[in-house]
């Protein structure tokens, strides 16, 4: 798609949602040229802009699917796992751990405070 782009083959995306509103966009110019009143003819143009896109960007639908849970999966092994920023993060949670550690929680059943 774009040059340069750091998604190879684009955003599929954007290209959906580019295509979606394009169908959106010609529905409602076509109903309000017929002589809908524009609210309504919004209002249509979203529902047969829906159906039309469901029927028709099928491969669009499935390819954006796709391209989401593969951009979520790689989020979620974390995007700078084994960098120097990952390493500083963890290292700065474990001081945090072994200070809260370290001081130590009273005994239970040794309250200082009085009962009242």
């Amino acid at each position: 798609m774009a040059c340069g782009s750091p998604y190879p083959g684009g955003v599929p995306l954007l290209v959906y949602s580019l295509l979606r509103f394009a169908i959106l966009i010609v529905a409602f110019v076509v109903i309000w040229r017929v002589g809908a009143d524009p609210l309504l003819a919004g209002v249509l143009a979203i529902i047969v802009a829906a159906l039309v896109s469901y029927l028709a960007l099928y491969k669009q639908r499935t390819a954006s699917a796709a391209w989401l849970a593969t951009r979520v999966e790689s989020r979620r092994r974390g995007p700078r796992a084994g960098t120097a920023f990952a390493r500083a993060v963890a290292d700065d949670e474990a001081a945090e751990d072994a200070a809260t550690d370290d001081a130590g929680n009273p005994p239970a059943g040794n309250d200082p405070t009085p009962p009242r």
